[in-house]
């Protein structure tokens, strides 16, 4: 039986992990759960699953979590980025979802990296902001990292077992890979007239066509951001050089990634849109576990279509795909942008098509600096945060 902390477990990944888990009680034991303040959903949680420790973001939701769950279970509850490195990093724990959504995630997922656990990677912010130092801290402890966001899970599952087991440090030519292809479904927006875009609302954004998110990743997807996101990460994952990744848009999110090998033959992972099929493979991962997903009916498939990602719809891309090559600076003063960015989107304090001239500011603004070590990461965060409140401040629409 493998022992579990799950970071993020009140999100839609965490709980669909949950679902998961509960389909194998033989396989896995749940050590702790993780939350910022959903102090409801989680006393659910721990009383579903018992779970030895529960962590919140703060003393307040601690204490409240406390007494919903005094007299009922035994889960001792804790608070704040040292529980939740502590958690991580147990020696009573073999796996960690790390599935905290931003920045908050990059701390406990690097301390679980640091302590050689099997890490199940759906934070992108992790490799997004801290890249070869986050490999170089995998290849120095033994960590394993299995990529469950569907896109790298899908292009994990079509590479051979030789390359998935050097996960940071492969070579793609020397496993016959030409490129690989990121597939985006280009949101909720795809097919919208791109001068009506300005009027989008934070829930249209979030009302994606084929998957269900919370609101950050979602309007992610509608900028397309969270694939320049995905980008960048698979780049670490897979040691890539730009000419071996691309991306391409894929309404049906049927086929959610594939690989082109130099003998022209093409390798795609398909399946429903559900992201219990990556936590699956993941966490029973080298076997297959059942996980609550149906298989595809090729009959009632219609059509599978591809086209171009266009750069004037989706000028969110194209910046995540420069500041990709343009060094780590660059990756994490756009995801600090970003997050301040729809944060603000969401609260009504910004248009949509604002997101990206936010983004854009904070990297005009930032000289580029070597980023190697987490004070500096860190440093670079918070600098950009600065600069897009101060666009935010001065040209919000409110």
């Amino acid at each position: 039986m493998r022992s579990i902390t799950i970071l993020g477990a009140t999100g839609s990944i965490g709980q669909n992990t949950l679902d998961v888990v509960s389909r194998h009680p033989g396989d896995f034991s749940v050590y702790a759960l993780t939350a910022n303040s959903q102090v409801g959903a989680m006393a659910e949680l721990c009383l579903t699953y018992k779970p030895q420790f529960a962590v919140m973001g703060s003393k307040k939701v601690a204490d409240e979590l406390e007494s919903a769950l005094s007299g009922k279970v035994s889960t001792q509850v804790l608070y704040g980025e040292k529980a939740l490195i502590d958690v991580s990093q147990s020696n009573e724990v073999d796996t960690v979802m790390a599935a905290i959504v931003g920045s908050a995630g990059l701390k406990p997922t690097l301390a679980a990296i640091d302590a050689g656990k099997t890490v199940l990677l759906a934070n992108k912010e992790a490799l997004v902001m801290s890249g070869q130092l986050f490999i170089d801290h995998a290849n120095r402890s033994g960590a394993k990292i299995l990529p469950v966001d569907s896109e790298h899970n899908a292009i994990f599952q079509c590479l051979p077992k030789e390359a998935q087991e050097q996960v940071g440090s492969m070579q793609l030519s020397e496993h016959g890979v030409d490129y690989l292809l990121l597939t985006g479904s280009g949101g909720p927006f795809r097919d919208l007239p791109v001068h009506e875009l300005d009027k989008q609302t934070p829930k249209a954004a979030c009302n994606h066509p084929n998957w269900s998110m919370g609101q950050k990743i979602s309007v992610d997807s509608a900028t397309m951001l969270n694939k320049g996101l995905e980008y960048i990460e698979a780049r670490w994952l897979f040691n890539c050089s730009e000419s071996e990744l691309k991306v391409v848009i894929h309404p049906q999110s049927v086929i959610h990634s594939m690989v082109q090998f130099t003998d022209g033959s093409v390798l795609a992972q398909m399946g429903q849109p559900d992201m219990r099929t990556p936590i699956a493979h993941t966490l029973g991962y080298p076997e297959r576990l059942r996980s609550g997903v149906g298989g595809l009916d090729f009959s009632t498939l219609n059509e599978l279509t591809f086209k171009q990602p266009d750069y004037a719809r989706y000028p969110c891309l194209k910046l995540a795909i420069q500041a990709c090559w343009d060094g780590q600076w660059a990756t994490t003063t756009l995801n600090a942008a970003n997050e301040v960015a729809v944060q603000a989107f969401l609260e009504g304090h910004i248009l949509f098509t604002d997101i990206a001239k936010v983004c854009d500011y904070s990297l005009q603004k930032t000289e580029s600096v070597v980023a190697d070590n987490l004070d500096v990461l860190a440093q670079l965060d918070a600098q950009s945060r600065r600069q897009a409140s101060k666009w935010i401040k001065e040209y919000g629409v409110c």
